[in-house]
């Protein structure tokens, strides 16, 4: 028995979005082309798992899956039902004719006059977006990077060029609806008409199918993208590369890869929006009488931050300017510098005494002014 989609990515079939996103993005990592150079097999796995991701992330394609299996790991259609195109939002008109065709004596909307016929124009679609992951480090992601990215996309077959025929043949005309793509079923007064079954309203023919890609005229392979990534993104920032997804079909305008960036995270900094943290240990005495320390930047240099007197255990200094390089609207966050008091876990002599007179000599009852409120 082959081998489930859901197997494929770990999950159980009742999996939620969530669940099968982080399943995908953790085989993914782990099979990444970029991570395993040269190794087919990991290549091989990693397309698998993109093919698994595709089906089951579309809420359409999971319930059609789920119903009827997959073909190619891909979703299914209803066996029978392979060369209808029901979608009410897109009617097109083309279709009425077909359908009340024999009514009126017509073969449809056609130049050739009444009874010639007209063959059933396929309407252009549009190709399929892709989504494609990168990981980004810390320090590229605020100062922007050039990479290409591997993605799996299904192409136009290139032993055939396309037409799905054994190279040095070509497609003919269906001998059974002459090319129409329709046949017209009498019922009474009316003529009904249906895909043909045996071209599925293509109109043409296969007799000796390409080797390659068995007749479909398209095979997946591999490309290489090289995607920019501007200063400032984040974790999940998705970048659009118009044009990059997979090819339509009879015209159809080719759809989009969507190119999502997940930002390692930072020993040093912590990011809020486009405002970075930084913890800044100072001492006791530092942060009563106040003092002046160095602080570093995540550009690499230091600068002089005053600790005003006075200062407690998690007061914010901000620094403005030193943030993360904001995606629109152009400039920096800022750099907030967190105080953080230390306590010695040892003391000298000299400064256990030097505590000892500094408790005696202090007015200050912290407990007395919270416990009073």
């Amino acid at each position: 028995m082959a081998k489930s989609l859901y197997d494929t990515l770990g999950v159980a079939k009742g999996a939620s979005a969530d669940e099968i996103k982080k399943a995908y993005r953790k085989l993914a990592g782990q099979n990444h082309p970029d991570r395993n150079p040269g190794d087919a097999a990991a290549e091989a796995r990693f397309k698998e798992v993109q093919g698994a991701y595709d089906v089951l992330s579309d809420p359409e394609k999971r319930k059609q899956y789920d119903t009827f299996g997959s073909r190619n790991g891909r979703a299914a259609p209803p066996r029978g039902a392979e060369g209808f195109n029901v979608d009410f939002g897109n009617f097109d008109v083309g279709d009425l004719g077909d359908l009340f065709g024999g009514l009126f004596g017509g073969g449809g909307a056609s130049s050739g006059g009444p009874g010639t016929g007209a063959r059933r124009r396929t309407a252009p679609e549009r190709g399929r977006d892709l989504e494609a992951h990168v990981n980004v480090s810390f320090e590229d992601s605020l100062r922007g990077v050039e990479t290409r990215i591997p993605v799996d996309v299904e192409t136009a077959c290139r032993e055939c060029g396309g037409s799905g025929a054994q190279p040095g043949t070509a497609p003919k005309i269906c001998p059974e609806c002459n090319g129409r793509g329709v046949k017209a079923e009498s019922q009474g007064l009316f003529a009904l008409s249906q895909p043909c079954p045996r071209c599925r309203g293509n109109g043409t023919v296969i007799e000796k199918p390409c080797a390659k890609c068995q007749g479909s005229g398209r095979e997946r392979r591999t490309k290489r993208y090289t995607v920019k990534i501007p200063a400032g993104v984040r974790d999940g920032t998705r970048i659009r590369l118009k044009g990059k997804g997979e090819p339509g079909s009879a015209g159809g305008q080719p759809g989009d890869l969507h190119v999502v960036t997940h930002v390692a995270d930072s020993p040093l900094f912590e990011r809020r929006g486009s405002n970075l943290i930084v913890d800044v240990p100072v001492t006791y005495p530092e942060a009563a009488l106040g003092a002046t320390v160095e602080v570093p930047t995540p550009y690499g240099d230091r600068i002089s931050l005053k600790v005003p007197a006075g200062s407690h255990d998690g007061k914010l200094l901000r620094v403005r300017g030193r943030g993360a390089p904001k995606l629109s609207g152009g400039g920096k966050g800022d750099l907030l510098a967190r105080v953080r008091v230390t306590v010695p876990q040892k003391l000298t002599k000299a400064e256990r005494e030097a505590l000892e007179a500094l408790q005696k000599a202090s007015r200050e009852n912290p407990r007395a002014e919270a416990f009073s409120r």
